[in-house]
């Protein structure tokens, strides 16, 4: 787990963060919502160390991110996976070559316990036959499940994904949030996920954080913000008719649940 404590970040004169609480949830995919300069991009990076907060605290699994030595610091961040919005590949590089970067930075295992975890990971995204070729040789969604394999590789404990479904297609991204689901739960990870895509939300979204001009608006499970009276909250999520309908839908369906 991780646990944002009263957070509070500023760049000079503007409140980015004004007391920012919430929990992010071990083997749940915990996601992060809000329009743009809502501050989830400040308070996903105080998380990960490259902001350090004004006010609060950060603690993971007990451990005070502010309050270690700078060895401590980077033993935690090793045991967070980043996958990034672009995929961030390096083009120059194999597929095997990608995933196995982390290992060849981090790791003191041999070459052929190497070999072997990415091809567990590999595997794990449905990437079977892939190692040889190069970035520019892969559609968007391939190179967004190398992304995955490569920040899993080193089997974190914690997960940061950066609107992973950015330029994706409908489908691929539905394929994307399942595979994060599926890794989050297989591996107990805690899983944080910054987006604008409200499928994702809808689907995949067991803790939400919704941010609004620097405040935490609203915290709930993707079924709560079916019952969510908040209005900021109703207009950000269902603000496209197809969205609306899906809401009713879900609505009914709860209610013939309960019968």
């Amino acid at each position: 787990m991780i646990e944002i404590k009263n957070i509070k970040k500023s760049f000079g004169d503007k409140l980015i963060l004004d007391d920012i609480s919430a929990d992010m949830q071990t083997g749940k995919c915990n996601l992060i919502i809000g329009a743009s300069g809502s501050g989830k991009t400040v308070l996903t990076k105080c998380m990960v160390g490259l902001f350090k907060p004004d006010e609060g605290d950060i603690i993971y699994d007990g451990i005070s991110m502010l309050n270690i030595t700078e060895e401590e610091r980077k033993s935690l961040r090793q045991q967070i996976g980043m996958l990034f919005q672009g995929s961030a590949l390096f083009d120059s590089m194999t597929v095997e070559q990608n995933v196995m970067f982390p290992l060849n930075m981090f790791s003191k295992l041999s070459y052929k316990e190497r070999k072997d975890k990415v091809n567990e990971v590999l595997d794990k995204v449905n990437l079977k036959d892939a190692h040889k070729k190069f970035p520019s040789e892969i559609s968007g969604g391939m190179k967004k499940r190398v992304g995955i394999a490569r920040a899993i590789v080193l089997n974190p404990k914690y997960l940061f994904c950066d609107e992973p479904n950015s330029g994706l297609d409908p489908q691929t991204s539905l394929l994307i949030d399942k595979l994060i689901k599926e890794i989050t739960e297989e591996y107990n990870i805690t899983t944080i996920v910054v987006t604008h895509d409200m499928n994702s939300v809808m689907e995949i979204g067991d803790n939400i954080v919704y941010m609004h001009q620097g405040h935490k608006q609203w915290e709930g499970s993707n079924k709560d913000i079916i019952y969510s009276k908040d209005k900021l909250l109703n207009d950000f999520i269902f603000a496209s008719e197809f969205l609306q309908d899906a809401k009713q839908m879900r609505m009914l369906e709860a209610e013939q649940g309960k019968k």
